[in-house]
């Protein structure tokens, strides 16, 4: 079965959510990724899916992250996404995504201090956040997506491989991991076999071509990518994330029907 194919809320344009479904739904794809799905936000969410698409998936924008190094930020992050999943559960979706942290330490750029907290260190604490979070989405019938980033956004879960690990160490079935195409072409020596080998921990992807653009403006190999998913039975989201290369109006139908063109090979 082909995968859902959706695109994050904020790529479409559109004075209100349920216009903005519409214009996914017009240009080819299933739905929308959304950046809030906590309950305050269900009738809106609502609203939307009445234009008869689907909201499978959320990035929230929390308060800090489940790897951050202050505790009380750590604390706030953590909290809302518990209740970020119970408002996905309550709307009928599947999964909510998180990464480790985003811009909070790279051993990459200047000035090169030591981390406050050792490999091992995080390794344990992301394991903890991971395995609890997980098992309230299990409860809740949902998943966490721990989604990993390139070096110069997070110290911590730079490979699909790194955060297969702390999924599997989690041993929870409420957590899995999204693989991103942008952060793997700078991380992965092959996409396609960080994909292959990491399949039974895949929950989801995120589509976005080299340069950050949508899918086809830049040199990531949708085909090879999107054949392997296939290949090893991904029953996961695809979305796409990104930054759009031309005027929404134009992009975004380009992009749908690009991927389109790609997923037919699937059926």
């Amino acid at each position: 079965m082909t995968p859902s194919l959706v695109l994050q809320e904020w790529l479409v344009e559109g004075a209100t959510l349920t216009e903005r479904m519409e214009a996914a739904l017009e240009a080819g794809f299933d739905g929308l990724e959304v950046r809030d799905a906590r309950p305050e936000r269900l009738p809106e969410l609502r609203e939307a899916l009445a234009a008869g698409g689907v909201i499978p998936t959320s990035v929230p924008a929390t308060d800090g992250f489940i790897g951050d190094f202050d505790p009380s930020r750590r604390a706030r992050a953590t909290q809302q996404l518990r209740r970020e999943l119970e408002g996905l559960a309550e709307l009928g979706g599947r999964a909510v995504i998180a990464p480790a942290a985003w811009g909070m330490w790279t051993n990459r750029l200047p000035p090169f201090d030591p981390p406050p907290r050792t490999p091992e260190e995080d390794r344990e604490l992301l394991v903890e956040q991971v395995a609890a979070l997980g098992e309230h989405a299990r409860s809740l019938g949902v998943r966490l997506l721990l989604e990993p980033l390139n070096r110069y956004e997070d110290h911590m879960l730079n490979t699909v491989a790194a955060a297969c690990d702390v999924v599997a160490a989690a041993a929870s079935d409420g957590a899995r991991v999204l693989a991103d195409t942008y952060h793997m072409n700078i991380e992965e020596d092959d996409i396609c076999a960080a994909l292959s080998a990491g399949a039974p921990w895949l929950g989801g992807v995120h589509l976005s071509d080299s340069n950050r653009y949508q899918p086809g403006e830049g040199h990531v190999d949708f085909a090879a990518v999107l054949a392997k998913l296939r290949e090893t039975g991904f029953e996961g989201m695809l979305s796409v994330e990104c930054r759009l290369r031309g005027e929404a109006r134009d992009a975004i139908p380009r992009c749908g029907s690009f991927l389109r063109t790609l997923l037919a090979e699937w059926i």
